[in-house]
């Protein structure tokens, strides 16, 4: 097998090579670079040929999980023919590189640090000029790597992680397809380390619960966060691109960490799903948010005066494909709109108000495991439609109202546009200890169909029956135009395909507003 996939990409680089040699400026082939501990990586090295003598800046490029080196191919070779020193190696533990895959552990995050030593040592690279980028795997990597080796001066980190725990294990609900996926796709592709063993052995019975346990205690320092004081003494240039309906990685995550950098630093939130925006741009097409990776290391790595420090560092795309700009992470969430819950009502399909003013002293109650249409969507499928303008959707009329409560604002006078993370604030009593919780947000239109605009799930655990507590639900950013006569309408159950949840039939959970705390949703729109 090992033997295969080294003649495999064996052959891919030459090929490549024969191009780039008609091209005449970059030249590319494979190595078999040593890591700190020996152990061998697969890498292709693209370098700047008849573009002087240099020293050239140089961009390393972990890979994806699951994938070879050869997936920044394309964009490599435009880098190297605009003379930078690429350097793409498949990540440890998978196809052609050597090691056990241990889910961004310490050797992998050292393992950047080897690759510069490497490249410094055997090609024509500024030292003085280093940066890091990748993909999803690639992309937590190279911010960890940043945060533990000075050198590296600048970071594109696309559709990557600050918090795992907040990405695959949100408030306290584990991502029942994401473990599926990123477990089964190591395992097909690579040699799964300790903990990676035990998250495959344990999801393929079932017991997500037990999956998440097996990487929780290390969770923590496999994120950037863990890095961000390091990050900022280093002084790092770092630029974060996620996608909204990002299926593993989801961009709330990485909101806390992009406002606690204080060097340089912007952030992008596209349409589409984990890896989808950027896609086409690793393939060396055109692509909005590669082409803002690249102007990146143009400016901080060769110094270029092309306009980066001044564009607005918080960009987000709407579904009709404009950019809003804002200042900060801070500014997108200024001045939102707010609704307050109203008891639901009716005696078919009992739907409560989101009101302008806050409403008090009601309660309402809808029982626990009783399926509705309400759903977050396919990993990797869902949001992958989303981005190309076809969203997850449900039917409103259809949403069993004895497992979900609704609430909807009157059809809109005007057309607005939705820009960041609406939250939630509703005060909740379930009959039983444990029960998971999923808010939707839709965008819905006259004959009653909603698009999906903003989810989250928050799961309770061991907490008192029948005693009630009031939660803040951090929905998930979102950008998309609303047109007039639309309503926003917020949906509420207790379960979704896409999450392991701990809800059991025969509960109950009531919703209710007190004075102290009102219920209330806040919606970011202009």
């Amino acid at each position: 097998m090992k033997r295969s996939v080294q003649r495999l990409l064996m052959a891919a680089v030459t090929f490549s090579v024969c191009a780039g040699a008609w091209a005449g400026e970059y030249s590319k082939r494979y190595e078999r670079i040593a890591s700190f501990d020996g152990t061998e990586l697969g890498a292709l090295v693209l370098e700047p040929k008849n573009q002087g003598n240099g020293p050239f800046p140089l961009v390393v490029m972990p890979a994806s999980w699951s994938l070879p080196n050869l997936e920044y191919l394309g964009r490599a070779s435009q880098m190297a023919q605009d003379g930078y020193v690429v350097v793409s190696y498949t990540s440890r533990g998978f196809w052609d590189s050597a090691g056990k895959i241990d889910v961004a552990g310490a050797a992998t995050v050292e393992d950047v640090s080897s690759v510069i030593d490497w490249a410094l040592a055997n090609t024509r690279s500024n030292p003085q000029a280093i940066g890091a980028s990748g993909i999803s795997y690639g992309a937590g990597v190279s911010l960890l790597a940043a945060g533990r080796d000075p050198r590296i001066k600048a970071v594109t980190a696309l559709s990557g992680w600050a918090d795992l725990e907040a990405s695959l294990y949100a408030n306290q609900t584990p991502s029942r397809q994401g473990i599926l996926l990123l477990g089964g796709a190591g395992g097909l592709t690579g040699r799964p380390g300790p903990e990676l063993s035990a998250v495959i052995s344990r999801s393929l019975v079932g017991d997500f619960q037990g999956a998440v346990d097996a990487v929780m205690p290390v969770a923590a320092e496999r994120g950037a966060a863990s890095e961000l004081a390091n990050i900022n003494a280093n002084g790092t240039a770092v630029l974060l691109a996620n996608a909204y309906n990002d299926a593993l990685f989801p961009p709330s995550q990485l909101t806390a960490f992009y406002s606690g950098l204080r060097g340089p630093k912007q952030m992008l939130f596209s349409q589409g799903d984990h890896a989808t925006a950027e896609l086409t741009g690793a393939l060396g097409l055109d692509n909005q948010v590669y082409t803002a990776a690249t102007r990146w290391f143009d400016h901080h790595l060769k110094g270029a005066a092309n306009g980066v420090p001044a564009e607005q560092p918080v960009r987000l795309s709407t579904t009709g494909g404009q950019w809003l700009g804002y200042a900060s992470w801070a500014a997108v969430q200024a001045n939102p709109t707010v609704y307050g819950l109203t008891k639901p009502s009716g005696l078919i399909s009992p739907t409560g108000n989101l009101a302008n003013a806050n409403a008090t002293g009601w309660s309402h109650g809808i029982l626990t495991n009783v399926g509705t249409v309400s759903e977050s969507g396919v990993v990797m499928i869902s949001g992958l439609f989303q981005g190309l303008g076809l969203p997850t959707t449900a039917s409103i009329p259809l949403v069993n109202r004895s497992g979900a409560a609704v609430w909807s604002t009157p059809a809109l006078t005007s057309a607005r546009v939705l820009g960041g993370a609406p939250s939630l604030r509703v005060t909740v009593t379930p009959s039983q200890r444990n029960v998971s919780l999923f808010a939707y947000l839709y965008s819905v239109n006259a004959l009653g169909v909603g698009e999906l605009l903003s989810y989250k799930p928050v799961t309770l655990r061991d907490v008192t029956a029948g005693r009630a507590q009031t939660l803040d639900i951090e929905m998930e950013a979102a950008a998309a135009e609303i047109p007039a006569g639309r309503k926003l309408v917020l949906v509420i159950d207790t379960n979704d395909a896409r999450y392991a949840d701990r809800t059991s039939s025969f509960g109950s959970v009531s919703f209710s507003s007190p004075a102290s705390a009102p219920s209330q949703l806040k919606v970011p729109m202009r």
